[in-house]
C-alpha cells in the first residue's frame, strides 16, 4: 500500500495536470464560460480510483451539468493524462460537486446576520435605557 507521502504528491500532480487540461485541451464552452476549480482530489490507496471534486461560480443547476460533462469527458482527459504522467496506470476519475464550500458560506452568512440583528438589538436597548 502507497504512503501518505505518495498519495499526496500523486494527488498533487493530477490536481495539477487536470486543472491544465479543463482551461486547455477541453473544447466545453459550459466550461470555459464558468470558473471552474478543483478543490479537493480523494485517490485510493491503491491508487486507481480517483474522485475529483470541483466547485464553479455557476449556479446549481449549471454546475450539475458541468459536472455531467466533465464526467462525460473523463475518458479523454484520462488518454490525456496518460501522455502528460508517468504512471503505470492512469486512475479511473469521477467528478463531483464540492457542496462544502456553499454550505460554509450559507453558515457564514447566517452567522453575519445574526450578528447584525444582535448589533441592532444593543444599539435599540441602550437608546431604551438613555
Amino acid at each position: 500500500m502507497p504512503n501518505n507521502y505518495r498519495l499526496a504528491k500523486v494527488s498533487s500532480l493530477l490536481k495539477k495536470e487536470i486543472t491544465l487540461i479543463l482551461q486547455n485541451n477541453l473544447e466545453n464552452d459550459l466550461i470555459r464560460d464558468h470558473f471552474v476549480n478543483i478543490s479537493k482530489i480523494d485517490l485510493s490507496g491503491d491508487l486507481q480510483h480517483c474522485k475529483i471534486y470541483i466547485t464553479s461560480t455557476a449556479q446549481d443547476k449549471v454546475r450539475k451539468e458541468i459536472v455531467a460533462n466533465l464526467n462525460t469527458a473523463k475518458s479523454f482527459i484520462r488518454h490525456i493524462l496518460g501522455k502528460r504522467i508517468e504512471m503505470r496506470r492512469v486512475p479511473e476519475i469521477i467528478f463531483k460537486d464540492d457542496v462544502v464550500i456553499d454550505k460554509g458560506l450559507s453558515v457564514l452568512k447566517l452567522l453575519d446576520e445574526l450578528k447584525n440583528k444582535n448589533q441592532i438589538n444593543n444599539f435599540e436597548d441602550k437608546d431604551a435605557n438613555s
